[in-house]
């Protein structure tokens, strides 16, 4: 017996029940059948098989007040002329209204422009540019490569904020140099830049400064400064911040501190004082996680090598006392030999270079 003769069969023997005075839900529990189950097999059959399962499916008919094609036509060509190219629909319809013309309703006008795929920017415009990323760059010394950037610092007065300019060097993740200015300026950053160079002894041809695409960092001052010193410029993409990550992670390790002021700054003196001692802690206090638990005075001196040497003897005389409390290897204390800004691809240094191979 055929899934639909069963059907019929148990439909049929629900009926008998119901007819003799048995609701349908008490009948359907007695064969272990749910009652909608039932109510979708005594639905109209949906196709010439003879299947009784009901067909949630309908025709779709369109509705009466449906435009016709011509309407449509028409419609869309108001939409493209001349008058009307360059506006949305939210603005032709009051257009259309004031001239005594009603051609269709808002919420249609844009279903037919969706229809056609011209619901986009419809005035003309630049196409979107295609941006590739900047150039890798790997320093492995200190003074090779530089990053900068400029941060907000709050004042007392709502909407004006200090100018936080800062210099990193890749390599060690020293602050090179900084300022605090009431203002986002290219000369006071091409100022700044120069006297770093002259206190770090930059020759030509020796750094590249990277920097986001801001005002200040492409303004004509600051480009004939990096002429002016031999210094290439590198600039991250634009709305782009992760092509700049050594100066945004600098700035939240900054911001981040217990001694960042609770209230907003007065003015500048409280600003730079407070700098003054952030740098400082950060310079010769702070052991920076990225290179080693140094901190990065230490790094850009390269007195690391020797200090990371002497942890890895301090483990191994530990370990050697007390073999049994050393389950596997002993901490990496291995030295960042090269810092890599926006390489092709992720690079691990937490694998010694000996296992990379592997």
């Amino acid at each position: 017996m055929s899934s639909v003769d069963e059907r019929r069969a148990l439909l049929a023997l629900l009926t008998e029940a119901c007819d003799a005075g048995a609701r349908l839900g008490s009948a359907c529990a007695q064969i272990g059948l749910s009652e909608r189950t039932v109510q979708r097999w005594q639905r109209p059959a949906a196709g010439d098989d003879g299947d009784l399962r009901a067909s949630s499916r309908r025709v779709a008919t369109p509705p009466p007040n449906r435009l016709s094609d011509a309407e449509r036509r028409a419609a869309l060509a108001l939409l493209n002329s001349d008058e009307f190219k360059d506006l949305p629909p939210s603005q032709i319809v009051p257009r259309l209204t004031d001239q005594g013309r009603f051609v269709a309703s808002e919420s249609t006008l844009y279903r037919l422009l969706r229809g056609a795929g011209q619901l986009t920017h419809r005035r003309t415009e630049r196409a979107p540019q295609q941006r590739s990323r900047p150039r890798a760059l790997a320093a492995s010394r200190p003074d090779q490569i530089y990053c900068w950037d400029i941060s907000y610092l709050p004042t007392q007065v709502r909407g004006v904020y200090f100018y936080l300019y800062l210099f990193v060097d890749l390599f060690s993740r020293k602050i090179v140099g900084w300022q605090v200015y009431d203002n986002e300026s290219a000369d006071r950053a091409g100022q700044l830049l120069t006297d770093i160079c002259v206190r770090q002894q930059i020759a030509p041809q020796q750094l590249t400064l990277h920097s986001d695409n801001g005002a200040p960092m492409k303004g004509e001052a600051m480009l004939a400064t990096l002429q002016r010193l031999g210094v290439a410029g590198s600039r991250s993409r634009p709305a782009v911040s992760n092509d700049n990550p050594f100066s945004e992670a600098l700035f939240r390790t900054l911001k981040y501190r217990p001694r960042l002021p609770v209230r907003p700054l007065e003015d500048l003196l409280q600003a730079r004082r407070w700098v003054t001692q952030l740098v400082h802690w950060y310079n010769h206090e702070h052991r920076h996680s990225a290179i080693g638990f140094v901190t990065p005075h230490q790094r850009h001196l390269q007195i690391d090598r020797s200090l990371l040497s002497n942890r890895v003897a301090v483990y191994a005389a530990a370990r050697d006392r007390h073999p049994l409390r050393w389950s596997g290897a002993t901490r990496n204390w291995t030295r960042i030999e090269e810092v890599h800004l926006n390489p092709e691809k992720p690079i691990n240094y937490n694998i010694p270079p000996d296992r990379k191979a592997a």
